[in-house]
């Protein structure tokens, strides 16, 4: 494992995609968005250090010789030379990676990056920010379609095994063979409630990989909540503040009922969408939240038919849920017939943080037009669109997911599950722990 700023990762997936962007031929400096403490800057630091000859570091927090520097005219030669100069090296464009942190604090950084990719494209720049989102949306001057995006995500159940040492598992579920993977159920079953408990925020997997304390692991998910909270109220229009933390606490009883569509009722009685529709915003701005908008059908393109007033909301992290709902590890580890509805928020919250973090799946969920049939998520892959039934348990019954699939005959639909692996026809039985090959499955 390679420790660096105090943060024990051996290998993210992002990584592979910075590689594609750096050889692109029409490469564009590249904004990397994602909720605070996922490990951009990590991941930044990490690929100067294997992809490039030399890195320069910028941080623009409380940086006022940077601000100084971009306050003048925007004319990338002159840029070059005060990065130059603040950083006493010679930059080559051919061999030098530019990294820009915290870019949100300096907003004319943000607007130099048209110039970088009109006058100086031959300058490789990564760029990332705590609450980047939110200074995108707020009229930061640059035009759309002259820089890149990328999201970056918590550590995948994959990345959390390698993670712990354990990349022989990690190798085994990427390699498909299931009557193999089928033997060592267990192991995986394990390690899957471990990552119910810790999640993939880097410094909780770092600890419980280093010294395996749950209550360590709880401990900085309630740091990282609690710098959430500090942010509310630094960064959020005063006016919003009250409905943001109403809105962020409310996502644990929401996911907890049976039907999980989001109910403005419940984070308020008597609230309507308008009142909170800006905490809302404020909150997907910040990567704090995931919303999964309903369609109720099942044709291409599924964005053609989404209902923008119908969505389900999911929080950044399953271990954060966890600790948002102040879930004990031994509720988690060992089960309590007391858990078993919030179980399947778990669940759900797992499955749906392993969709989203690959770029080319779009997700959704479905119900019919009178509400008797509703299927967890509807993924439209741009060829097809896979149903996706969620099961905490081994339960195989999925009625929901048998009518839609007669209803609209898709050419694969996955049951996920603790059941083993079986394929039948069009229909996967895919083990909860292998959500990640999903993709391959519905080749």
């Amino acid at each position: 494992m390679k420790k660096t700023q105090g943060v024990f990762v051996t290998y993210r997936k992002a990584i592979e995609q910075l590689g594609q962007w750096k050889t692109r031929t029409n490469r564009k400096p590249l904004i990397i968005e994602g909720a605070r403490q996922v490990g951009k800057t990590w991941l930044m630091k990490e690929f100067g250090k294997t992809a490039y000859k030399q890195t320069v570091y910028i941080n623009f927090d409380a940086n006022t010789r940077m601000k100084d520097l971009f306050a003048s005219d925007l004319n990338v030669k002159r840029i070059i030379t005060g990065l130059e100069l603040y950083a006493d090296v010679h930059i080559n464009p051919a061999d030098t990676l530019l990294i820009f942190d915290e870019i949100q604090e300096v907003p004319r950084a943000l607007s130099s990056l048209k110039y970088f990719y009109e006058e100086a494209p031959q300058y490789h720049i990564v760029c990332a920010g705590s609450l980047l989102g939110i200074a995108l949306h707020e009229g930061t001057s640059f035009p759309v379609g002259k820089v890149d995006f990328m999201n970056l995500y918590p550590l995948s159940f994959t990345e959390f095994l390698m993670a712990t040492g354990k990349h022989k598992y990690a190798d085994l579920l990427a390699s498909g063979d299931y009557p193999l993977i089928t033997s060592f159920k267990q192991d995986f079953a394990d390690a899957l409630k471990q990552y119910y408990f810790v999640g993939g925020m880097p410094e909780a997997v770092k600890s419980f990989a280093e010294r395996a304390d749950w209550d360590e692991v709880r401990t900085i998910q309630s740091r990282i909540l609690n710098a959430y909270e500090q942010d509310f109220s630094k960064h959020a229009p005063a006016e919003i503040v009250p409905k943001i933390r109403l809105l962020w606490n409310s996502i644990p009883a929401q996911l907890a009922k049976e039907n999980k569509k989001f109910i403005y009722g419940m984070v308020r009685e008597g609230a309507r969408a308008k009142e909170f529709e800006t905490a809302l915003l404020w909150l997907h701005d910040c990567g704090l939240i995931h919303k999964v908008p309903r369609v109720t059908t099942g044709h291409l393109p599924l964005k053609a038919y989404e209902d923008t007033k119908a969505f389900k909301l999911y929080a950044p992290d399953v271990g954060l849920l966890g600790c948002l709902a102040g879930l004990h590890q031994k509720t988690i580890l060992d089960g309590n017939e007391l858990f078993v509805e919030f179980k399947g928020a778990l669940t759900e919250q797992f499955v749906l943080q392993h969709l989203i973090e690959n770029p080319r799946l779009h997700v959704y969920y479905y119900t019919n037009d009178s509400g008797t049939c509703e299927v967890d998520f509807l993924v439209d892959t741009g060829e097809q669109i896979v149903p996706i039934e969620v099961k905490a348990e081994t339960n195989l019954r999925a009625k929901s997911l048998k009518v839609y699939c007669e209803k609209f005959t898709p050419g694969r639909a996955v049951r996920t599950s603790m059941a083993d692996y079986c394929r039948q026809d069009y229909l996967i039985n895919l083990p909860l722990y292998a959500i990640e090959t999903l993709p391959n499955e519905c080749k």
